[in-house]
């Protein structure tokens, strides 16, 4: 594998990742009714993505494929998510892109969400309860970012909507939760925060601490290449944008926290521009899973915050996993282009290795597989990856090769109803779609091609049973 060189060596690569933008969100993907000038102004520059997808419907699985380039149904975690006081999911001795990339010279730094658990003490040597009641909150936090591959974090443990609501500055958090969090809105939970929390201003403080280490790391060392991998809240739930973006957009509150991550990329965009690197970073942008049809009260203001995909997050549909991606590196990839390859959020870490060189053992990244030529406009002759699985947010299995894509059950495995379907007696055991003339995943093709069905079953199986995916990886 040959290293890619920047004009002056390795490139700076930031990757920037929503939590919940769905596919229709992005003005760049048709959004009318939200305005989001910064990402696409990027796509403009560089590509943009129309089949992509994370591996899972809902945020910890997606986020542990993320930084580890495997699928999260291999570890305990089958369904649904982590909570704000469980231990960490990533392995102690699991190789993660940061720490792929800190190997390789990297300044790594992890800002944001993160969502993969921590090791808290407790003042009783109790496990956490599931309100924190019993967190020693002034003791070291371990099993964070900084024990996997990153040299500084800070962090929040979850969503907004899980306690404990404070910052975690690498393994101590930043003024203790002494408080009940007050307000509480609507599906946040009950639990303690910090003197001087506030729901809206989150988003800000992560901005300004990507803004900060740009800056930072520049004007310290110049010559060494970083990497930041930086993970808003918004426009995740209770969706509560500060002052200056309330009304942003014609999408209600979730329109305006989607221009407010359009505003947390046009500040590093900022940061890079005015310390004159934007030639020397690869800059990607997605989300870890589809979005919520609906706001809060219910309405969608005529905004489809999915596009014209079927279902939402949580969803086995595509509605809940295909994934906006705008990708921009001056000089190497094509300014305007768009790429149709079936991609994954799991293959971010193939990609960095081809980048920077490294020739991934088979027990490391076993389900990732390269980008860096689809990014780049070269030609394939055939697809870069040989399938794609998908996963619920309650554990329903799909599988996509090419234009097919089986489920493996009835119902969405989310939160559309209904979740789960009972088969008919010989009716269809599954829901096969062509999604090259049926996108809307309306026509169940299931019983006209058993012989689709029995191919993909099996692929399935074996991916499942042999605990890899990646040509050369082993379990």
């Amino acid at each position: 594998m040959n290293r890619i060189n920047s004009r002056d060596g390795l490139p700076n690569i930031i990757y920037i990742m929503a939590d919940d933008l769905g596919y229709g969100d992005l003005g760049c993907y048709g959004a009318t009714k939200i305005r989001t000038p910064h990402i696409d102004g990027i796509a403009t520059k560089g590509v943009r993505l129309t089949d992509a997808h994370s591996t899972s419907a809902v945020c910890t699985p997606s986020r542990y494929s993320v930084l580890t380039g495997r699928y999260c149904w291999r570890t305990p975690l089958k369904r649904w998510v982590l909570w704000g006081f469980e231990p960490p999911l990533i392995e102690p001795e699991r190789l993660t892109v940061a720490g792929m990339l800190q190997q390789k010279g990297y300044a790594t730094a992890a800002v944001g969400k993160w969502h993969l658990g921590l090791e808290w003490q407790t003042l009783n040597g109790r496990p956490p309860e599931p309100d924190g009641s019993n967190v020693d909150y002034a003791a070291r936090i371990g099993g964070g970012p900084i024990e996997r591959g990153f040299d500084a974090c800070f962090c929040i443990t979850g969503s907004l909507d899980m306690a404990p609501y404070c910052f975690i500055r690498n393994d101590h958090v930043v003024g203790l939760p002494t408080l009940e969090k007050r307000p509480y809105y609507p599906q946040q939970r009950k639990g303690l925060m910090a003197p001087d929390w506030d729901d809206e201003q989150v988003d800000v403080a992560f901005a300004r601490e990507a803004v900060s280490f740009i800056d930072r790391h520049v004007a310290a060392t110049p010559e060494r290449p970083f990497f930041l991998y930086l993970t808003p809240s918004a426009p995740h739930r209770p969706c509560l944008p500060p002052p200056f973006m309330q009304g942003a957009s014609q999408a209600g509150r979730r329109g305006d926290m989607v221009a407010m991550f359009d505003w947390v990329v046009g500040q590093v965009e900022a940061a890079l521009r005015r310390n004159g690197i934007v030639d020397d970073t690869l800059l990607i942008i997605t989300s870890d899973n589809g979005a919520r049809a609906r706001d809060f009260d219910g309405v969608d203001y005529g905004h489809k915050s999915n596009g014209n995909l079927r279902g939402q997050k949580a969803d086995i549909w595509d509605g809940g996993h295909r994934e906006p991606f705008v990708a921009r590196w001056p000089g190497r990839i094509p300014a305007g282009s768009v790429c149709d390859e079936l991609a994954s959020l799991v293959d971010l870490f193939a990609t960095c290795a081809e980048i920077v060189g490294y020739e991934p053992p088979p027990h490391v990244a076993q389900d990732s597989y390269s980008l860096l030529p689809a990014l780049r406009g070269v030609p394939q002759c055939t697809p870069i990856r040989e399938a794609l699985v998908h996963h619920s947010g309650d554990g329903l299995f799909s599988i996509r090769q090419g234009p097919w894509k089986l489920i493996k059950g009835l119902g969405s495995g989310g939160f559309s109803e209904p979740a789960h379907v009972e088969p008919e007696p010989g009716g269809p055991l599954g829901q096969l779609h062509h999604l090259d003339e049926d996108l809307a995943e309306a026509h169940n093709l299931w019983s006209e091609r058993p012989d689709v069905v029995a191919r993909l079953s099996a692929l399935l199986r074996r991916y499942c049973r042999q605990g890899y995916s990646r040509p050369g990886a082993a379990a």
